[in-house]
C-alpha cells in the first residue's frame, strides 16, 4: 500500500543527502501535499570531493523542485559524539557500527531538534527504507518492503518521541522504483550509485584512514588449531571477527583462515579454519539495551534476531539479566558474533529493539 495523501498541510524537513533516495523522498512528500524545506548535514570536516559533489546534488535537486536547501554543521557533535566513542570501542578491541550510532545521536536527536524547535516544522523525513505503523499511539518500526534495501537494522534504538515525528516515505517501495523515479524526473543524481561502508571514511581505504588516529601496534597471527604463529597483524584494531582477507599471513594455506578471537592482553590475532565450532556461536549477552515499544520487559521474550546488517534472521530466547543486560539464546549457531556490533531483534515485520554485543559464549 502506498502513502495516502494528506488533508492538512504540515512541514516537513527533509535531510538531503545528495543521494537518490532522499532526493525522491522529496517529490513523493510533494505529490502528498506536504510543505517542504531540506537540510544538508555536514558531519565530516573534510575538502574531499565527495563532499562537494554531494552538497551540489543537493543544490541542483533543490532548484528542480524550487525549495530551499538549508547547510548546517554538525561536525564538531558528529566528532564528539559518534567518532570518539567509535575510536574508544576500537581500542578496546571491540568492533561498532558508527553508522548506528550516528543515527541515534545526530539524524534521529539534533536533526529533529533543529528542525523541530529551530525551523518548527511538524515532521523531519530521511531516505531510509523503513515504514512506521501507529497502533493506539504507539508507534512501531517495520521493516521496508524491499527486503535487500531494509534499513531498520541501523534504526533500532529510535524512540517513541522521535518515531512519532518521523516519516518515512521510501519503506512503501522498492529500490528499483526509485531509481525509475528518479530517471522519470531527470533528477541530476538518478544514476548516482549507494554510498557503502562507514560513512566518514567514503573511497577512502579503513586501515589507511583509521591508522591516523590509533596508534599501530603489531603482534602475532596464530592459527588455533595448532598454535603456530602464521603471521604479524598491524594493530589488532584493523581486524573483525570472521574475517578471511587481508590477514597478512606468512605462510599459504590450502584452506581459508578466519579471524576468531582478538586477545587484547597478548595482543595476538587469532585465526582458525571455518569448519571451527568456536567461529559459530549460539549464546551471547547484550548490553545497553532498548526496545522502541515494549514497556514489560521482564519476560522471557521469543522472537528473531540478526548480528550484522545482512544477516538472515534467527530465532531466539530473550532472558533478562540485572545492570540493563541481556542474554540471547539461539535456536541454532550462527557465524562469526562480534562483540561491539550490534544484535536486532524482530517480530515478523515489527523491529523491536536492539542492543550491543557485549560477550560471546563457544
Amino acid at each position: 500500500m502506498k502513502n495516502k495523501k494528506i488533508i492538512k498541510i504540515y512541514k516537513v524537513i527533509i535531510g538531503l543527502s545528495g543521494g537518490v533516495d532522499s532526493s525522491v523522498t522529496i517529490w513523493i512528500l510533494k505529490q502528498l501535499g506536504y510543505k517542504i524545506k531540506c537540510v544538508f548535514i555536514k558531519c565530516w570536516e573534510s575538502n574531499k570531493c565527495e563532499i562537494k559533489k554531494d552538497i551540489k546534488d543537493c543544490i541542483k535537486v533543490c532548484k528542480i523542485f524550487k525549495i530551499k536547501l538549508i547547510k548546517i554543521n554538525l561536525s564538531y557533535e558528529y566528532w564528539n559524539k559518534v567518532f570518539k566513542k567509535f575510536l574508544k570501542e576500537l581500542k578496546k578491541s571491540k568492533n561498532p557500527n558508527p553508522d548506528i550510532l550516528c543515527n541515534k545521536e545526530i539524524k534521529f536527536k539534533l536533526f529533529i531538534n533543529f528542525s523541530i524547535n529551530i525551523l518548527k516544522s511538524d515532521f523531519i523525513s530521511t531516505g531510509h527504507y523503513v515504514r512506521k505503523y501507529n497502533k493506539k499511539n504507539k508507534f512501531l518500526l517495520l521493516k521496508g518492503i524491499d527486503k535487500k534495501k531494509d534499513q531498520s537494522y541501523f534504526l533500532y534504538n529510535i524512540n517513541q518521541k522521535q518515531l512519532k515525528k518521523c516519516l518515512f516515505p521510501l519503506g512503501n517501495y522498492k529500490k528499483t522504483n526509485i531509481r525509475k523515479i528518479a530517471i522519470n524526473l531527470n533528477l541530476p543524481n538518478a544514476y548516482k550509485k549507494d554510498s557503502t561502508g562507514i560513512c566518514f571514511i567514503g573511497k577512502k581505504k579503513y586501515n589507511l584512514f583509521i591508522r591516523k588516529y590509533i596508534k599501530k601496534k603489531i603482534g602475532k597471527i596464530i592459527k588455533k588449531e595448532d598454535k603456530k604463529i602464521i603471521g604479524i597483524h598491524k594493530g589488532l584494531f584493523l581486524y573483525t571477527i570472521g574475517q578471511r582477507k587481508n590477514l597478512n599471513l606468512q605462510i599459504n594455506y590450502n584452506k581459508p583462515l578466519y579471524v576468531l578471537k582478538k586477545n587484547k592482553n597478548n595482543n595476538e590475532l587469532i585465526v582458525c579454519e571455518k569448519n571451527n565450532k568456536k567461529l559459530y556461536n549460539k549464546i551471547f549477552i547484550l548490553k545497553k539495551i532498548y526496545f522502541i515499544h515494549i514497556k514489560n520487559k521482564k519476560k522471557i521474550l521469543k522472537c528473531k534476531v540478526k548480528t550484522r546488517y545482512q544477516q538472515k534472521l534467527t530465532k531466539c530466547k530473550i532472558l533478562f539479566l540485572k545492570k540493563n543486560k541481556i542474554k540471547i539464546i539461539l535456536q541454532k549457531r550462527i557465524f562469526a558474533i562480534t562483540p561491539g556490533q550490534s544484535a536486532v531483534f524482530y517480530k515478523k515485520e515489527i523491529c523491536l529493539g536492539g542492543g550491543i554485543i557485549y560477550k560471546i559464549y563457544n
